[in-house]
């Protein structure tokens, strides 16, 4: 079943599935689930900010409950996009495939939404077999850029999702924060205001 956090009476059908860290997010971040759920007639994308992300240890800025709140402010107001806390809220490593298995139900169809460069990494992952049985995979490519190459399971389906080429990451907005520079326009006023009231990213 899906996280409590996403009604379901509406009948929604197709539903994106927007993992991250999100630390912070950013607004290539809300264009990419934006774009997803227009090119591929989502009902709605759902963001799940990882709980432990265990690739990353040692490397996230943000505690959980902070990056959640973080993507709660940059997708209010938004239509067709909410958020889960499905991984924060369970214990042990964020694990993308025990996430989809929890959000599978049937007649529902999953479409994972990732980066090209996370697309490269996908090999890497645990539980990457269970994958194609459970998602459809879309893979977000900014223009201008060549995506890295892919080594993902065979026969996995794949759908190519294409947006304006935003020079944003959030390794060089945490430097920023860190070192008091505005992040206005490169992330939601919302973020803005969750970085400053929480003290986020200072050095």
């Amino acid at each position: 079943m899906l996280p409590d956090t996403v009604e379901m009476s509406d009948g929604s059908r197709r539903i994106g599935v927007f993992g991250g860290t999100f630390d912070p997010i950013h607004v290539a971040h809300v264009v990419s689930a934006v774009e997803a759920r227009r090119a591929l007639c989502l009902d709605r994308v759902v963001f799940v900010p990882a709980g432990d992300p265990w690739q990353k240890r040692g490397s996230v800025s943000a505690a959980a409950a902070d990056r959640l709140a973080m993507v709660r402010a940059a997708i209010n107001g938004i239509a067709g996009l909410e958020v889960s806390p499905v991984e924060i809220e369970r214990d042990g490593p964020s694990y993308t495939y025990q996430t989809l298995e929890a959000m599978s139900a049937p007649g529902r169809d999953l479409f994972l939404i990732v980066g090209a460069d996370v697309a490269a990494t996908m090999h890497t992952w645990v539980g990457v077999e269970h994958l194609p049985g459970l998602a459809t995979l879309v893979v977000v490519d900014r223009a201008g850029e060549q995506p890295p190459a892919e080594r993902l399971p065979a026969g996995w389906p794949c759908q190519r999702v294409a947006i304006p080429r935003l020079d944003v990451s959030s390794t060089d907005l945490r430097a920023r924060a860190g070192r008091g520079w505005p992040l206005d326009g490169l992330v939601p006023p919302g973020v803005v205001r969750v970085i400053v009231e929480r003290g986020l990213y200072r050095s």
